[in-house]
């Protein structure tokens, strides 16, 4: 009963209640029933009682006859007649009443004496009995009424106690019997209830304590087993969540600490090439552009590290508010294609935009976010990319969604980097291997930053070779300019 749910559990309470009590009156009944009948007699006359007793009588009336007729027999009479139980009238043969203890039975007339001779009639609710007084002669004189009634009667005062009693509690059993099984099966019903109540409310406090070392045993298919069932999940979710905070903790450390031995490097350049021109003290300016351009090289790796170390810590803030605008989507691409045609003419890399069907539209999400994903992708693809090479950046509508594809001529992904290059920290050391100052970010912030704006990022190789990655976001509805 305890494994059902809660409305068939009340249910079959409730039925158990009016069964047991069913059950219980019925024996009830049935001893009272053997109790009666063991004090029947003893205590207690039979309904029959005194009509066994009329042949007796009858016999008496036989004898005496007309002898009875008279008022002085009435005495002789009255002794033989029970008078507890039996009243009696005497009357002549016109009916008319001579003695007796009988008051509201009249005999209206020989008639109607007659007729009643030897029967039995029901007169006011009770029996009466009419025996008929014959002369010698075989004439009838007169008749004696005896009038009774079919009814248990007290033997004396204490059967009427015994009777009483067994009336009462055969009467108030039934109520007595609901209100006990209600108490009993309601206790069992409260037991199953409190039972995984307590181990829900003992779950709760050790979760206010901070210890999730738990276990609710409690199953059960019923409502309270799956409230413990989600509890165990809930308990679950938390040690993963802590867990989860435990390891952002840890690559949040293990994110400086990379940071700060990237940087380690440029800075020591840094400062040898500013030492080395303080020392120097000549005056060949070929010689300082190059140690400048050298400490303008290094300078700019450590700003770009500490810059993406900015945009991890911004993207693992979970109040960042989109800042949504609606703005035309091909002079936003054609500035960010001119802005990395810059650098990729340095390495001869040429820069191709394939617009297609997405030319002349508008697009309604957070130019800063999308900026910097492509940002992260194409300098992503210009450091692999050798020179002579290139990067193509195709634009297509799929409904209300953008997809951005990059791809470039450089030596792809290796299975590995498809399976973790967009994971933090991640450092590809087959094909697309790191680059010194590579702090293992790039792909990552582009995977989180797109997931900010609706959308996802996917890795794959061409099949020349090199490394495609789509970036796909939700931008609303395009509208065509």
């Amino acid at each position: 009963m305890n494994k059902r749910p809660l409305k068939t559990q009340f249910q079959l309470a409730f039925t158990y209640i009016i069964l047991a009590s069913v059950v219980a009156t019925v024996i009830t009944y049935a001893f009272a029933v053997l109790l009666f009948m063991r004090v029947e007699n003893k205590l207690v006359y039979p309904a029959n009682h005194y009509e066994k007793r009329l042949p007796a009588i009858e016999s008496y009336i036989l004898q005496q006859q007309t002898a009875l007729l008279a008022s002085s027999a009435r005495t002789a009479l009255e002794a033989a007649i029970p008078g507890e139980g039996i009243t009696y009238q005497v009357v002549d043969r016109n009916g008319d009443k001579i003695y007796g203890s009988l008051e509201k039975v009249n005999v209206s007339g020989r008639t109607e004496l007659y007729k009643r001779l030897n029967t039995t009639t029901s007169v006011q609710g009770r029996y009466v009995r009419t025996v008929p007084i014959i002369d010698g002669e075989g004439a009838v004189k007169g008749a004696v009424l005896l009038s009774y009634a079919l009814k248990p009667t007290y033997v004396n005062e204490s059967g009427n106690w015994w009777l009483t009693v067994i009336f009462i509690g055969a009467l108030v059993s039934p109520f007595l019997y609901i209100i006990l099984f209600a108490l009993l099966f309601s206790r069992v019903l409260s037991n199953n209830i409190n039972k995984p109540l307590r181990l829900l409310m003992e779950a709760a406090r050790k979760i206010k304590e901070k210890d999730l070392d738990f276990e609710i045993g409690y199953h059960s298919d019923n409502e309270l087993g799956q409230l413990s069932s989600a509890f165990d999940e809930m308990k679950t979710e938390l040690e993963s969540s802590l867990s989860a905070q435990w390891r952002m903790e840890q690559e949040r450390v293990e994110m400086v600490e990379a940071l700060a031995h990237d940087l380690k490097a440029p800075l020591s350049i840094i400062r040898s090439y500013t030492e080395a021109l303080m020392d120097s003290g000549g005056t060949d300016d070929e010689r300082l552009q190059r140690y400048l351009g050298v400490i303008h090289e290094n300078a700019g790796k450590s700003s770009e590290l500490v810059r993406q170390m900015q945009y991890t810590s911004d993207m693992e803030r979970t109040d960042t508010v989109l800042h949504a605008e609606t703005f035309e989507l091909a002079p936003f691409l054609e500035r960010k294609i001119k802005a990395y045609g810059l650098e990729a003419g340095q390495k001869g890399i040429d820069i191709i935009l394939r617009m297609e069907d997405a030319a002349g539209i508008c697009l309604y999400t957070d130019a800063e976010l999308l900026e910097r994903i492509l940002d992260n992708v194409v300098m992503n693809s210009l450091e692999y990319t050798p020179s002579g090479g290139s990067i193509s950046v195709s634009v297509t509508l799929r409904g209300s969604r953008v997809l951005y594809e990059i791809c470039d001529t450089g030596p792809g992904f290796s299975r590995r980097d498809l399976e973790k290059a967009v994971q933090k920290f991640y450092r590809g050391d087959d094909a697309r291997a790191s680059r010194d100052g590579h702090s293992g970010l790039g792909l990552y912030i582009a995977k989180q930053l797109a997931a900010k704006l609706g959308g996802s990022i996917r890795l794959s190789n061409t099949p020349e070779g090199g490394a495609c990655v789509a970036v796909e976001h939700e931008g609303g509805r395009p509208i065509k300019g």
